[in-house]
């Protein structure tokens, strides 16, 4: 069958890509809402422990950062799909080490393979996608493929939640990230196809095609060589700010305003349900309307919505700042990758987006532990909002400055 562009032609090839981001959101999915109970329950660990969780956190961002950035270049030469495959054969480990880990070293252990499984497979279900798109739709494709990704998340809190009341923590997400694991593996391999060649369509004319860069280069180019690159770099290394604040602190904030710790929960799923559903409208939207607008007015109302948490004691207000930063992460989040494929040769796409993914991931780890230390040198946890919130602003401020318009059309 001859290549051909677009969501239509290619939609079973798409829906597949579609589910094997979603098995990989529900892959990390479960470790938010079930780990922190085994930690307390098997470990000994408060589950508000913030050095656990910062450690879970930061361990997870090194390593999806640094495979997103061996990801594009290794699909350039390996083929997507065979990227693919050998992140979820890097899972396999995953629910032993759960299942039978002595301490929670062991666990932070499966956090790496965790990152290894995110950084290879969520990045090729990504790029496969773009491949097999018209450039016109890459808004749409980053806002399905991050609706289906963090569905994942949200969903497999609940499922893995409900097997774990079953057969216990251990045994419920062995038997869990086992069905996950295994169904994406088989999905993978016996139905997903090679996107490669789409991607070569995008060339067009072969001999106007740049002559491919060694890594090192690459990486110099996209991550200080091209200004706008860089800016857009700079912007989703600080968005992840905002996550992992949410993650780390949001909770304890909340408890320690006297909210239980359902209701506590409750509160972080606005963010989380608001943030997923809406890519759906913001996708597409970033593909008619000016992308840097999207993105600088989704850092800017993330900033003012975790200023505004820090400052207020009402329930019904926090439900109404945690819907603006997950607004403001609907419109951003999806935004920046497509923008950054808008400023990406089709050649050199799949390595630069690795790239970009590189430095938002390395947020959360960076994040994670600028976070602490604020926490550690204010003596509370009012301060760190300040520290999202301000870094927010200015990072969006730089972004307007110095993102430009991109040489070719999103056509």
């Amino acid at each position: 069958m001859t290549p051909t562009h677009g969501i239509r032609p290619n939609m079973l090839q798409f829906s597949l890509q579609l589910l094997q981001v979603f098995l990989v959101g529900s892959l990390v999915g479960m470790t938010r809402t079930v780990l922190p109970k085994l930690a307390e329950s098997d470990f000994g660990l408060a589950a508000t422990s913030f050095m656990a969780l910062a450690t879970f956190v930061a361990v997870f961002g090194v390593v999806k950062a640094g495979l997103n950035l061996a990801a594009g270049s290794l699909s350039d030469r390996w083929g997507r799909r065979r990227v693919l495959i050998l992140g979820w054969l890097s899972a396999l480990p995953v629910p032993f080490l759960i299942l039978y880990g002595p301490s929670w070293g062991w666990i932070i252990l499966a956090t790496v393979f965790l990152g290894i499984n995110q950084g290879l497979s969520w990045s090729m279900a990504l790029n496969s996608k773009l491949d097999l798109t018209h450039a016109r739709q890459r808004g749409l494709v980053n806002g399905f493929n991050e609706f289906a990704g963090y569905g994942g998340v949200a969903l497999a809190g609940i499922f893995s939640a409900v097997v774990v009341e079953a057969y216990g923590a251990r045994l419920g997400l062995f038997l869990f990230s086992t069905a996950v694991i295994v169904s994406a593996l088989v999905i993978a391999q016996i139905l997903v196809r090679e996107t490669r060649p789409w991607a070569l369509l995008h060339l067009g004319d072969a001999s106007t095609a740049p002559e491919p860069m060694a890594m090192r280069r690459l990486f110099g180019y996209a991550s200080w060589g091209n200004r706008s690159l860089f800016a857009l770099n700079q912007a989703g290394l600080v968005e992840k700010f905002t996550d992992a604040i949410v993650w780390l602190f949001f909770p304890v904030y909340f408890l320690a305003n006297g909210m239980s710790l359902v209701a506590s929960g409750g509160l972080v799923a606005v963010y989380g349900l608001v943030w997923g559903g809406g890519q759906l409208v913001t996708g597409p939207l970033s593909d008619r309307i000016s992308r840097k607008l999207m993105i600088v007015v989704g850092m800017w109302l993330c900033g003012a919505g975790v200023l505004a948490v820090s400052v207020t004691t009402t329930p019904w207000l926090w439900v109404a700042e945690l819907t603006v930063i997950g607004a403001g992460m609907a419109m951003l989040y999806p935004t920046l990758g497509a923008s950054v494929a808008d400023h990406a040769d089709p050649a050199q796409r799949a390595g630069i987006l690795g790239i970009y993914r590189f430095w938002r991931d390395l947020g959360y780890a960076l994040g994670g532990l600028g976070l602490g230390l604020v926490a550690q040198l204010s003596e509370g946890i009012t301060l760190p909002f300040w520290f999202v919130g301000v870094s927010m602003f200015l990072s969006g401020l730089y972004l307007m400055v110095r993102l430009s318009s991109p040489v070719t059309a999103r056509t």
